[in-house]
């Protein structure tokens, strides 16, 4: 019981704590200190940066969200992280997930542990943390003709393969859109980036669900390719 008092004294001081340092870093600052105002308060996900597994909706993610740090203490595989004043401005404390640096194995135990509702419990497969793209110029599979690689990896390694990814009638990938989970486990593993023409540069990248349109790559667009 004591135990358990000191870790709810401890994430109410860092509470209380961050929210004064975001306040006093916000406020302290005149609008001329700042190069782009506007970016303190512009959500930072974006490609690639996503929210954990169920999170709510972004308009309303910074407010439910009391900076507590369980979800990332439970991760098993440390891809839990948080912004900063810097790169977060308002959102500065709430978790994010770099899909390139560590993606989500949807393991589900941060959902599980958020006292307030701003990471949702649900199943696997409901997770909609962004929808994967694959750039087909430099998908070297895509591109077999010139590169005469004909690779499987994101297929292999996606949770969801034959649901979320599948394959065409010429063997090249394609991503389901409305059952991608967006755990980035595809855009990470790509190996599009080993090969000299592609100048590092990998064939999947993960788009926040709000900002794709799902279904914008049609199956008869895959067809006529």
């Amino acid at each position: 019981m004591e135990k358990k008092e000191r870790t709810t004294n401890r994430r109410e001081f860092l509470k209380v704590t961050l929210g004064a340092f975001i306040g006093g870093t916000l406020f302290s600052c005149s609008l001329s200190d700042l190069k782009n105002p506007k970016t303190m308060v512009k959500t930072p996900i974006r490609t690639n940066i996503l929210r954990p597994p169920g999170a709510v909706p972004e308009e309303h993610f910074a407010q439910k969200c009391i900076r507590c740090g369980r979800c990332g203490e439970v991760c098993p595989y440390h891809c839990i992280k948080y912004f900063d004043v810097l790169s977060g401005g308002v959102f500065s404390g709430t978790p994010y997930i770099d899909v390139m640096e560590v993606p989500c194995y949807l393991c589900m135990k941060c959902v599980h542990v958020c006292p307030t509702g701003s990471l949702v419990p649900c199943a696997k497969e409901e997770v909609r943390m962004g929808v994967a793209v694959i750039n087909r110029q430099v998908c070297v599979t895509w591109q077999q003709n010139k590169t005469g690689l004909m690779c499987k990896t994101c297929f292999n390694v996606c949770p969801f393969s034959g649901i979320a990814i599948k394959i065409d009638h010429d063997f090249r990938p394609y991503i389901v859109e409305e059952n991608c989970t967006g755990c980035g486990i595809c855009a990470y593993s790509c190996i599009a980036d080993q090969y000299p023409d592609n100048n590092g540069q990998k064939a999947i990248r993960i788009e926040p669900i709000k900002w794709k349109k799902i279904k914008e790559i049609k199956l008869e667009d895959i067809k006529k390719s």
